[in-house]
């Protein structure tokens, strides 16, 4: 099992770590991307469900899931045995904005 993570995820959690690098210490960053790496891991080990997008199951679509951590929402999907990282938003992001645009490009 493997953890991928998508070129806009990647491209989104450097942006994350420059927004809070300029607002917080490193320390708060590291933490925050040590959170997120390990609610992954729960993730892909299954010993932590995500759940799935609201949006998405109304119209019959379960593939797509999120988790929270204490500052961020990442959104992924399982795909055979690996994990697939779509998005990481900030709490204080348009969540459903960003989610639309990068499924959509899909």
């Amino acid at each position: 099992m493997a953890i991928i993570i998508l070129p806009d995820a990647l491209a989104d959690l450097h942006s994350l770590q420059e927004y809070m690098l300029g607002k917080w210490t490193e320390t708060d960053w590291l933490a925050a991307e040590d959170e997120i790496f390990e609610k992954l891991a729960r993730v892909d080990a299954g010993s932590y469900p995500g759940t799935a997008i609201n949006e998405l199951a109304m119209v019959g679509n379960f593939d797509y899931q999120y988790v929270f951590t204490s500052h961020h929402k990442v959104v992924y999907r399982r795909v055979d045995e690996n994990i697939h990282v779509y998005a990481v938003a900030s709490n204080r992001q348009d969540f459903m904005t960003l989610l639309m645009k990068r499924l959509l490009k899909r």
